[in-house]
């Protein structure tokens, strides 16, 4: 496509005829006359050259633009990608902690309704309520008996009526008999005992589940509190009694050893 520009004035005077103005009065045409147009056309060629180099140059700035621009934007993509993948990761990981919440409120719901409400709780607080109180009783009619039996036998060896030692000696078979009952606590405790284990062992399963569901007893154990012992004076002391396999404890050989 030819490139059109813009003609001098001097050009104009030239080509339309008056460069007679730039001529001598003979009529020819003067050194400084062919010097301006020399000039001319070296601006010309200088021009022409000039606007090529121009063109090339914005084509290849326009290129580098629209290169980095892609660039930029395929950068941008790909984080966006990134992200969305880390969204839908989060969004994995938040599905599972609402569930493990859900099956842990469904555990709740069911200890509260079978375990911790207010007819099984006292259930269980009566049980043990009746335990005690059954054991303090067989202890108390053993103890009395016991003592009854005592003053009988002593009794019996120093009367040598024959009718008073048959009192006293059926007096003593009473208290056996009376301490053979009491021991039948033993049954009843063991019974109430069993049903209170029973609520304890149905409570411990699902306080297992529910620590399954967070991860298992370790995952649990990492998060307990260190146990601290804030007893102070003789509280600190005492344990209660001691199981089998139990430490720290003072047998009663130690215990007598301290007064040897």
């Amino acid at each position: 496509m030819p490139i059109h520009r813009r003609r001098f004035r001097i050009e104009e005077a030239y080509i339309g005829g008056d460069a007679q103005m730039a001529a001598g009065a003979d009529g020819e045409v003067g050194p400084m006359h062919r010097e301006i147009m020399s000039e001319l056309r070296a601006i010309r060629a200088q021009m022409g050259s000039g606007g090529g180099v121009s063109r090339s140059a914005a084509a290849e700035t326009l290129d580098e633009s629209v290169t980095r621009e892609v660039a930029e934007a395929h950068a941008l993509l790909e984080t966006y990608r990134a992200q969305i993948e880390q969204c839908e990761k989060l969004k994995v990981e938040l599905d599972l902690i609402y569930d493990a919440i859900n099956r842990t409120k469904r555990e709740i719901a069911v200890l509260h309704g079978k375990s911790f409400n207010g007819e099984e709780m006292a259930k269980v607080n009566g049980e043990l309520g009746a335990v005690v109180g059954g054991t303090e009783e067989a202890t108390q009619q053993i103890l009395e008996a016991a003592e009854a039996i005592d003053n009988a036998a002593s009794a019996l060896a120093k009367v040598t009526s024959p009718d008073q030692q048959k009192i006293l000696s059926e007096e003593i078979q009473e208290r056996v008999v009376s301490i053979f009952e009491a021991c039948n606590f033993q049954d009843l405790t063991g019974q109430r005992i069993s049903k209170v284990m029973t609520t304890m062992k149905f409570i411990e399963n699902h306080i297992t589940v529910m620590m399954d569901i967070w991860g298992g007893v370790d995952a649990i154990k990492a998060h307990a509190p260190p146990i601290v012992d804030d007893r102070e004076g003789d509280a600190k002391l005492l344990n209660g009694p001691k199981l089998d396999g139990d430490e720290g404890h003072a047998s009663q050989n130690d215990i007598d050893a301290l007064f040897d």
